[in-house]
């Protein structure tokens, strides 16, 4: 498969940028909150990404967020060996060095951290071994990032939810519909990913082409830069960052889920600035035992030819069965080596 470095890339931040504020006031009109949710719709059908003000996160958090995390990467590769990601076992929870995660069967160039919502011993799928259940591993040093990071998914959470009742009301749902039917009890996991600087091979990606698994991703970036948009045209652009705006795009599910009305959009990153890049990306995803519709909906296309085939070839429409299955298959292709340890 071609990694697409022969296409040309579009230097762009022009995504468009949808206010969420009204749909996490409670005082905010019904008007209001269908006017952001028409914005949401039509980024959601012409591109798949959009970004997002108006989310209330204090960018003070933000700020020692990527301080701290830049503090542990940093770190002697041997210090971050502190918490790998097969010390947490099934978990998948931890450190893995760059290299260390695949996509589409290559390495990525990037180094992260694995992190999602916390799971104590007795939590029912811990006990049965569930893969991705299980505690955090924090490192000792910096010994801040730990409680930064677990206030940080609780501000995701909040946003992506309020993000979630956008989207519904786009589809002519109840505002509520996701959480009373797919995210009661959701799947939520956080990344944080650092990018050292390309060599200068063109065919060397922090991560080479691919799509999201779930409903919808929330990105903080650094000001670095990096990620690259794969449009219905068939161009790249690359998304600048924005002080103060998030990043949204959508997952497999939500393709799924509306018969590729909404685009779970191809995507990738290289860093080119000559520095070290770092992002965080939340995934807010289908609850695990979930089972996700394909919804009675028009496709709203006038042709099956007026969007390319799948990056992958992969057909999500003709998917069913728990989410939480199918998440583990996407990441375990990601992690195939802790993948065998941790199954057997």
């Amino acid at each position: 498969m071609s990694t697409g470095a022969h296409l040309h890339v579009q230097r762009s931040g022009d995504l468009p940028i949808v206010d969420i504020g009204p749909l996490l006031n409670p005082a905010s009109t019904a008007r209001a909150a269908t006017s952001v949710a028409t914005e949401i719709d039509r980024a959601c059908r012409e591109i798949g990404f959009f970004g997002i003000t108006g989310h209330g996160v204090d960018p003070m958090l933000q700020d020692q967020l990527e301080r701290s995390s830049r503090e542990f990467f940093a770190l002697d590769d041997e210090v971050k060996a502190a918490i790998a990601m097969p010390r947490a076992g099934r978990a998948w929870r931890g450190w893995f060095p760059v290299g260390g995660e695949l996509t589409s069967g290559r390495p990525d160039q990037k180094e992260g951290i694995y992190f999602g919502a916390e799971h104590d011993a007795d939590h029912p799928r811990v006990r049965a071994g569930v893969a991705l259940h299980g505690a955090n591993l924090f490192p000792a040093e910096p010994a801040e990032l730990g409680p930064i990071v677990l206030r940080w998914l609780d501000e995701m959470r909040r946003v992506a939810e309020a993000v979630m009742r956008g989207i519904a009301l786009g589809l002519g749902l109840p505002a509520h519909w996701f959480a009373d039917n797919l995210t009661t009890d959701p799947t939520m996991l956080f990344r944080i990913f650092h990018y050292p600087p390309t060599t200068g091979d063109l065919d060397q990606w922090g991560v080479a082409e691919h799509t999201d698994y779930g409903l919808l991703t929330v990105l903080a970036q650094d000001s670095l830069g990096g990620l690259q948009v794969h449009r219905r045209d068939g161009s790249w652009i690359g998304v600048a960052p924005t002080p103060g705006v998030f990043v949204c795009n959508l997952g497999d599910m939500l393709e799924r889920l509306t018969r590729g009305r909404y685009l779970s959009t191809p995507h990738r990153v290289r860093n080119d600035a000559g520095h070290s890049r770092l992002s965080f990306p939340f995934f807010f995803d289908p609850s695990w035992d979930a089972t996700v519709p394909v919804l009675p909906i028009d496709e709203d296309r006038s042709s099956p030819d007026d969007r390319r085939a799948r990056w992958d070839g992969a057909d999500v429409a003709a998917w069913n069965g728990r989410y939480g299955d199918y998440l583990t298959a996407k990441v375990a292709r990601v992690f195939p080596d802790l993948f065998a340890v941790t199954s057997t």
